[in-house]
């Protein structure tokens, strides 16, 4: 239905880190870039035991804004020889540690990942690049869908219910970034007020059939 995804690179949150879902993924010769949290604790100590201190640093970045200074860096080591960790098709095992002052408090943040593409073609700069990238995601959808409309406290369970609020959710999300909108709480309370504004937006751009 979606075409061939050979070669393709996911990378997603920990909810997916998960056996199944990584063979999945290597079946349709694809790749799985995936961080390893509380819900795999056994991986978790694996990864973390690892020689850390004897892997030489592969990539740092310093970025400044917002009132902070952060710095990322990120060491890869080979983890292909069987029994080295417990999970299906990594090849690297990875760990980005982000260090961010904002005044005088300072904030340090580790985190561990796999990806199934060795280092010939993954290497730390890119490994820095693609976890920038799901955090973005994460900061800039994730986030909101869990704070702003508290998606993961809704009860809704039943049919195809859960489908359907959540592709509304993602039009709201999405109507509001279309205008512009940085902070989707604020529009969303201005539009909770003046509802018949929304709603003159949303079809005026529809044609009136008689």
């Amino acid at each position: 239905m979606f075409g061939s995804l050979t070669g393709l690179l996911f990378i997603a949150d920990a909810l997916h880190t998960q056996t199944a879902h990584a063979e999945e993924i290597a079946a349709r010769g694809t790749h799985l870039m995936i961080p390893t949290k509380g819900n795999q604790p056994t991986l978790f100590a694996q990864l973390k035991a690892l020689p850390w201190p004897e892997v030489p640093l592969g990539d740092r970045r310093r970025d400044t804004g917002h009132g902070r200074r952060e710095t990322r860096t990120v060491k890869a080591i080979t983890v292909h020889t069987p029994g080295v960790i417990g999970f299906p098709h990594a090849q690297q095992a990875i760990r980005i540690i982000r260090t961010r002052t904002t005044g005088a408090k300072t904030s340090r943040e580790t985190t561990y990942f796999t990806v199934s593409l060795p280092a010939e073609r993954a290497q730390p700069a890119d490994l820095q690049d693609w976890a920038r990238r799901e955090w973005h995601i994460e900061n800039r959808l994730y986030h909101v869908l869990d704070v702003t409309f508290r998606e993961d406290l809704h009860q809704s369970r039943t049919g195809t219910g859960p489908v359907v609020l959540a592709a509304l959710r993602n039009a709201s999300i999405g109507y509001h970034r279309t205008n512009g909108e940085a902070n989707i709480a604020r529009a969303t309370r201005r539009a909770n007020r003046l509802p018949h504004d929304l709603i003159t937006a949303v079809t005026s751009t529809y044609p009136t059939t008689q």
